[in-house]
């Protein structure tokens, strides 16, 4: 019985269970890389080779040469001699060679423009977090100086102690002057009582 299940193991084909059908791969393992026809290459630094030429075809300097190049190549296929011309008129082959740059400088500047456009939403994302952090931060320190006012409406300030002081000053004089008004009229009693006490003697 052990021989012939291993010979029916045997006879099924690779990668099918006893039912025929194939065998679903396993959770636990990676899948094996897919062969791909294309070569591949670096995203980043083809991006930014991409950026490079599109900042390139936007200047100044290209533009002056391309007109060099244009001028230089009409001159020498126009007054050269005729067995050393390459693209006599119409320039069929200046004009090939023009399309063929228009081509390739096209996607470029688009893919460049792709680029920034995503720097640019990478730094309006942080631009926004930066103000909600700054207006959450705003609002706190609102609160906090609300709080500290509200506190400060309970405490005795400079100005009101001041104010006590002053006003615990006067009271303070006016009684000394009371005292000194009712000791000075002391002697004047003093000084009349004597003949009233001889009447009451007599």
């Amino acid at each position: 019985m052990a021989a012939e299940r291993d010979g029916a193991r045997e006879r099924l084909p690779a990668g099918a269970t006893a039912a025929g059908r194939p065998r679903t791969p396993r959770l636990d393992q990676p899948r094996p890389p897919k062969r791909r026809l294309l070569p591949e290459w670096d995203p980043e630094a083809f991006g930014r080779l991409s950026e490079s030429v599109a900042r390139f075809l936007g200047t100044g300097r290209f533009i002056v040469w391309m007109t060099f190049v244009i001028i230089l190549w009409v001159l020498w296929n126009v007054s050269a001699p005729k067995e050393l011309r390459f693209d006599e008129y119409p320039f069929i082959f200046l004009t090939l060679a023009l399309s063929l740059q228009a081509s390739y400088a096209a996607p470029l500047i688009l893919l460049a423009q792709n680029r920034q456009d995503d720097r640019d939403r990478v730094n309006l994302e942080q631009d926004r977090k930066q103000n909600e952090r700054s207006i959450a931060d705003t609002e706190y320190l609102t609160r906090e100086i609300a709080a500290l006012r509200i506190g400060l409406g309970e405490v005795a300030t400079r100005d009101w102690i001041r104010s006590e002081l002053q006003d615990m000053v006067k009271e303070m004089e006016a009684r000394q002057n009371g005292h000194k008004d009712q000791h000075g009229s002391f002697p004047a009693m003093r000084a009349e009582r004597p003949p009233g006490r001889d009447a009451d003697d007599r």
